[in-house]
């Protein structure tokens, strides 16, 4: 890793919940504190499908990177990363394309520990500090230090929950909307986000849950409409906006089975000017 990677993170706090570690929790990890767990098994209590939800997301997150690596793309960009897992995104991308350069952008202290020490030794991937809500900043990092050629297509990934736990107060369709602007034509934005259309009876529930973990008063859950937003100007790829389990899944999911798990997933490009 470059010396991007090395700048100190940010205090680890075990009294905070953290949406990473939380979803350490979900896939058995056990990269997690108290403080997550007992917020975890209250979204447990309430959908004990939340568990087989974050296995639905990496499985999707593989056929995404797949797919954009068989279209060419060799920069990726991922935003909000949890813990790692045994599938990467490095490792999907560079099973395509050996040349391809990864780097993950987080926020929370301990994915960040735990990525730099698993990407110690690849010189195609590197993890900095970051987050979504500051793409001038972040786009402008990593060009100054020479990680990824903005001027070529990018594929930019936020999964894993990182804009379903943002409140509209603070504006992550603009934020969302500004990257989309700094992307060079026949660049890629993949994101999952999870959306209550179908589980209308956990809604508010589930939302007073995440609020008070997180220390976030404000926000309510966004529909399927209000996070297809985040596409706005870009052409989605097919099959569109949809629930995470039937993205180009070779399996057959049924509507009803795939509504089960309330992810939404999609894959869009930025058309040439």
């Amino acid at each position: 890793m470059s010396e991007a990677s090395q700048r100190p993170p940010s205090r680890v706090s075990a009294n905070t919940p953290s949406v990473a570690r939380m979803n350490d929790y979900f896939l058995g990890g056990k990269d997690n504190f108290a403080a997550d767990r007992e917020v975890a098994e209250q979204v447990l209590a309430l959908a004990p499908e939340a568990k087989a939800m974050g296995e639905y997301v990496q499985a999707f997150r593989e056929r995404a990177v797949r797919h954009l690596a068989e279209q060419g793309i060799r920069q990726f960009v991922n935003i909000g990363v949890g813990l790692p897992t045994e599938r990467n995104v490095h490792e999907i991308a560079q099973a395509v394309g050996p040349k391809s350069q990864v780097v993950y952008v987080a926020d929370d202290p301990v994915a960040l520990n735990h990525s730099r020490a698993l990407l110690a030794t690849d010189e195609r991937t590197w993890v900095v500090e970051g987050d979504i809500l500051h793409p001038d900043e972040l786009v402008a990092d990593l060009v100054k230090r020479r990680l990824i050629d903005f001027e070529r297509p990018v594929a930019v990934l936020v999964f894993g929950g990182t804009l379903q736990y943002i409140p509209d107060d603070n504006g992550p369709q603009e934020k969302v909307a500004r990257l989309r602007e700094l992307l060079a034509p026949g660049s890629y934005l993949g994101l999952t986000h999870a959306v209550f259309d179908s589980r209308p009876d956990i809604r508010d529930a589930i939302t007073d849950i995440f609020r008070k973990a997180l220390g976030r008063p404000s926000g309510a859950p966004r529909t399927r409409d209000q996070a297809l937003r985040f596409f706005d100007g870009l052409e989605l790829v097919e099959p569109g906006f949809v629930y995470v389990r039937q993205w180009r899944n070779d399996e057959h999911v049924s509507d009803a089975e795939a509504q089960r798990a309330w992810v939404m997933a999609g894959v869009a490009r930025k058309p040439e000017a």
